[in-house]
């Protein structure tokens, strides 16, 4: 159901986001403070007790907010708002407020790289700005990493997924200013565990010996789609044919007209909802053979938003998204995920999406952050930002989060993964139709000893 998907803590909750091992606990608990805005001073958003602060410190967001992308950036920065909201009706953090500095790197309603990078040189020359989460697509991190390294500005991801983004050999070569400093963190489960999870479940639990494999041409949709395709193959399925298609791909049909008499049992679609896998999705269901087999995703085309809301996957694809199945690269179980999701509704009028809590989180550690960094002594802006960084990005740190306890390791992946898998349901959401959660897995580390 809805609200099991995510969440936040719900009003009267209370709120742990220290590290716990470089400081005390500091609770925030939920409460009714007008939620921060990035068209609005940071005192629109703060209770008349701040009046007496410091001054106003800003948690950057860089995610796609526009056209197709609308219904996996809104309601990842919404987590962030929500976080701010809470935290400021607390009386902000060491004696400062909170505010947002939200940045769209949508163009032309899809997400692009070099406006991604445009957007953190901007978040980079605010000495105000001490984190950013963000970005949420894989291909926009790897043009950004370098710009962040170099300004020493913690980004954290809640999304990303492509290996590349953080291990060696391809992660050496982003911090080019800075080798030895990791300036990126991420929430989210690494495609090498991703792929081959969406493979495993394909063929042992759905039973499919066959795929067919449609990629976007993009950095996740190519990189998810190898780790499945190796996986899959290593457990003894046939991949029958394998496409790329660039999101400038108006008609997907002939592609699948000239895969269908092979006969595939399934379909994996390596690529997002906004890069053309919805409409493929919608298109791919009207060519024989291909109307009922399961279609499956990974977290590009498995929003966790309902139809009828714009860019979501089951909108776009309507009727066709029956027996779609897709993964998630992050916890389902999280401690409280009513709590959080009654208090995200509230404040939002719908539901959290895939990666609200996973960005929520985010603002949390960004939150323990910059609170170790005020009592330690960091005053000015340039040692605040630098603090906020040295701390998230200690391995030996721990952060009580949303989404329980967090650690990153020494490239800056989450150190506790998991994989959820959905699946859609058009009979949900009173008939417009929903994803509902089927199960929850556990990995290890992948770059762990």
């Amino acid at each position: 159901m809805k609200n099991a998907k995510f969440g936040v803590l719900a009003a009267g909750a209370v709120l742990l986001f220290a590290a716990c091992s470089s400081g005390g606990a500091t609770s925030a608990p939920a409460s009714a403070a007008a939620p921060a805005s990035a068209a609005a001073p940071a005192s629109a958003a703060a209770p008349a007790s701040a009046a007496a602060s410091m001054g106003t410190l800003f948690i950057g967001t860089e995610l796609p907010m526009s056209g197709a992308e609308t219904a996996n950036g809104e309601p990842t920065a919404n987590g962030v708002k929500l976080f701010i909201k809470q935290q400021n009706a607390k009386g902000g953090i060491g004696g400062y407020m909170l505010d947002i500095n939200v940045q769209d790197d949508a163009v032309a309603g899809v997400h692009n790289p070099e406006q991604g990078a445009k957007n953190m040189k901007t978040l980079a020359a605010d000495a105000k700005v001490i984190g950013v989460v963000g970005p949420y697509n894989s291909g926009v991190a790897k043009a950004e990493l370098p710009i962040s390294n170099e300004a020493g500005l913690l980004m954290c991801s809640p999304a990303n997924t492509n290996v590349g983004v953080t291990q060696p050999p391809e992660g050496d070569k982003y911090r080019t200013a800075h080798p030895d400093k990791i300036s990126y963190i991420r929430t989210a489960t690494p495609d090498n565990i991703q792929g081959p999870a969406g493979a495993n479940y394909m063929f042992t639990d759905l039973g499919l010996k066959s795929v067919y494999i449609l990629d976007d041409t993009e950095t996740f949709g190519v990189g998810v789609g190898d780790s499945f395709q190796a996986e899959f193959t290593k457990l003894g399925g046939t991949v029958v044919k394998r496409d790329s298609a660039p999101k400038s791909t108006t008609d997907y049909t002939p592609l699948f007209t000239a895969v269908a008499d092979k006969k595939p049992a399934g379909v994996y679609m390596a690529g997002t909802t906004p890069t053309g896998m919805g409409l493929a999705l919608k298109q791919g269901r009207t060519v024989p053979g291909f109307e009922t087999i399961p279609f499956f995703g990974p977290d590009g085309t498995t929003d966790l938003t309902p139809g009828g809301t714009q860019g979501a996957t089951i909108t776009i694809a309507g009727p066709a998204a029956a027996n779609v199945s897709g993964t998630v690269g992050a916890l389902h179980d999280i401690p409280d995920p009513k709590a959080f999701a009654d208090a995200y509704t509230a404040e939002f009028k719908a539901g959290p999406a895939a990666y609200s809590a996973a960005a929520y989180a985010c603002a949390q550690v960004i939150a323990a952050s910059l609170q170790k960094a005020i009592d330690g002594g960091a005053a000015d802006p340039a040692a605040i930002r630098e603090a906020v960084r040295a701390n998230a990005v200690t391995t030996t740190n721990k952060f009580d989060t949303v989404l329980g306890p967090l650690s990153f390791d020494k490239y800056g992946d989450n150190t506790n993964p998991y994989m959820s898998f959905y699946k859609v349901d058009l009979t949900a959401a009173g008939g417009k139709g929903d994803w509902t959660f089927i199960k929850q897995q556990q990995f290890k580390d992948p770059n762990a000893p």
